[in-house]
């Protein structure tokens, strides 16, 4: 099958090369990426500003679209001009660090993933807890195998899988657990800095969440040495209030 791989990393990030390492021993691969880290940039898109690509050698002769844009971009770009049939899959990572929780709203590796699903492809985001390459072969032959079953059984459209794996080999991974978003709050935190001229800046963080009380979420799942895989929909209605809505009477609110 023809499997379209984007990252959030750039175009050179290991992760990315060690999906196409392992999709392309069966399946035709196409690879358009950002040309440089675009982590954390969400779901944007370029709008204000030309969009380009390159055609770009990289990892001893492979091949791939380096676009100056957003994941949502590389997404759109490839789908609309790029690719000369449409993939029957895309695939957004391998991403040093976890996408789990309030992160999915941040993460440019899960929105490559949700902008393939609005377009009716299947898609999954792929990542793993800790920085660095040690782990991402088997990741990527674990993500591969996965296609095979994702195509077979097929996902409800609008939805996505967002893979999430611990920093562990293959061997010393508990299984594969079936979970849901987290949706507990990190610690956020600015550090507070003085630039050469006295002027005041800021750098960001957050500490992550570690303790979770109930197993079947995607953080807990990884901290348990599980694969956690999660189904997300792009359709982001809450049916539930929007039936209690209905009852309300507009004209009345009190």
């Amino acid at each position: 099958m023809h499997v379209l791989l984007t990252n959030d990393d750039g175009i050179h990030a290991p992760g990315l090369w060690a999906l196409h390492q392992a999709f392309s021993v069966r399946h035709q691969v196409t690879v358009v990426a950002p040309d440089r880290e675009r982590s954390a940039v969400g779901h944007g898109i370029t709008l204000h500003q030309p969009i380009r690509f390159k055609k770009t050698r990289v990892n001893g002769g492979m091949t791939g679209f380096a676009v100056n844009g957003t994941p949502a971009d590389c997404i759109k770009l490839g789908l609309a001009e790029l690719l000369k049939t449409p993939p029957r899959l895309v695939v957004s990572g391998i991403n040093p660090g976890a996408n789990v929780g309030i992160n999915v709203n941040y993460s440019g590796t899960v929105a490559a993933a949700k902008e393939a699903a609005m377009a009716g492809i299947p898609a999954m985001a792929v990542s793993i807890v800790a920085p660095g390459d040690r782990h991402v072969a088997d990741v990527a032959r674990f993500v591969e195998t996965l296609s095979i079953k994702l195509m077979e059984r097929g996902l409800a459209p609008g939805t996505f899988l967002n893979v999430n794996f611990p920093d562990l080999p293959m061997s010393d991974i508990r299984g594969v657990r079936w979970s849901r978003q987290g949706n507990g709050k990190f610690a956020q935190r600015f550090e507070k800095r003085k630039d050469p001229r006295d002027r005041t800046y800021y750098w960001q963080g957050a500490d992550s969440q570690t303790v979770y009380d109930q197993p079947d979420i995607d953080g807990a799942a990884i901290g348990e040495r599980y694969i956690s895989i999660t189904p997300i929909k792009c359709d982001m209605t809450d049916y539930e209030a929007l039936r209690e809505l209905a009852l309300w009477d507009p004209a009345d609110p009190m």
